[in-house]
């Protein structure tokens, strides 16, 4: 092809015809190594956001982050070891259940939504992909947009019957937004947009960005198996950053498959409780409703 002499040699005029006059690409045509000059700015990280572009974000009282620390399917483990740790340091969680097996100790749940922690909606079935072997009767493949939405439904009645509190927001099973296949599937974001403030996904690799964060489908990393060093680290990214970390986990005890350690965890809260961290640790709900509020979210 031939060569423009107007053009830098790197760019081709097929390649100047596709840019978009932006600020961007002005400065890729601006010279060959302009754009490795702009990866080395940002540390090595070609898609990190340059600081000075980052939307500006205030946390209430001072706090350089939110922190919520989630659990999933009411476990045992949760309600006899989780509960009695956090109350003992004023640490509010919130727990994502289904029916069956929260109703198997309501005493328990009841004194925590009395202690200030939240109960959130965590499907009527636990439905999963079928390549799951547990999942196969109730395989998200199977599944319609109206066969979820009467499914959420209920599980907000049983829980509402069993506690007196409707679940504001929910945990998508197995971190998996979607209903039947092919030409046929269907994102079920949209619906847990309209049923409730926000829905947390699981498995993920960031925090929640507060100033473009989609509350319907927030980021939720695993907590389980996850010894402090490496949990301080991402809480102190999160810091450092403005973000709205969420912590997702499954069991409470000293190890084992799907376990958040009782270390890591206490350690936790007493570094999230210290106030020199500037840590803002709460509910999905509590926060969620803050992030909401702020000019420009929730619309």
């Amino acid at each position: 092809m031939d060569q423009d002499a107007s053009l830098p040699r790197c760019i081709t005029r097929r390649d100047a015809i596709r840019m978009t006059v932006t600020a961007g690409v002005a400065a890729v045509v601006g010279g060959c190594g302009s754009r490795n000059a702009k990866t080395d700015s940002m540390g090595g990280d070609p898609y990190a956001t340059p600081a000075k572009e980052r939307a500006v974000f205030v946390w209430p009282k001072g706090k350089r982050a939110a922190l919520s620390l989630t659990f999933d399917d009411a476990r045992v483990s949760q309600a006899q070891v989780g509960l009695p740790l956090l109350d003992r340091y004023d640490v509010k969680a919130t727990f994502y259940v289904s029916p069956g097996p929260f109703q198997a100790h309501l005493p328990a749940w009841k004194q925590a939504l009395a202690n200030g922690h939240e109960i959130g909606n965590h499907s009527m079935r636990h439905p999963c992909t079928g390549n799951f072997s547990f999942a196969r009767d109730k395989a998200l493949e199977d599944y319609t947009l109206a066969q979820m939405e009467r499914e959420l439904e209920e599980a907000n009645r049983v829980i509402e019957s069993a506690v007196g509190v409707r679940p504001a927001t929910f945990a998508y099973p197995c971190g998996q937004k979607f209903v039947g296949r092919g030409t046929h599937l269907h994102s079920y974001v949209p619906l847990v947009a309209r049923m409730f403030e926000a829905g947390r996904g699981w498995m993920d690799e960031a925090a929640n960005d507060p100033a473009l964060c989609d509350p319907a489908q927030l980021l939720g990393i695993e907590l389980d198996g996850r010894d402090f060093a490496a949990a301080k680290k991402l809480i102190d990214t999160a810091v450092e950053n403005g973000s709205w970390l969420v912590f997702a986990g499954h069991e409470i005890g000293e190890g084992g498959h799907q376990t958040t350690r009782i270390d890591t965890l206490e350690a936790i809260c007493q570094y999230s409780r210290d106030p020199n961290n500037g840590i803002w640790i709460d509910t999905v709900q509590n926060i969620v409703r803050y992030v909401r509020q702020a000019p420009g979210q929730g619309e």
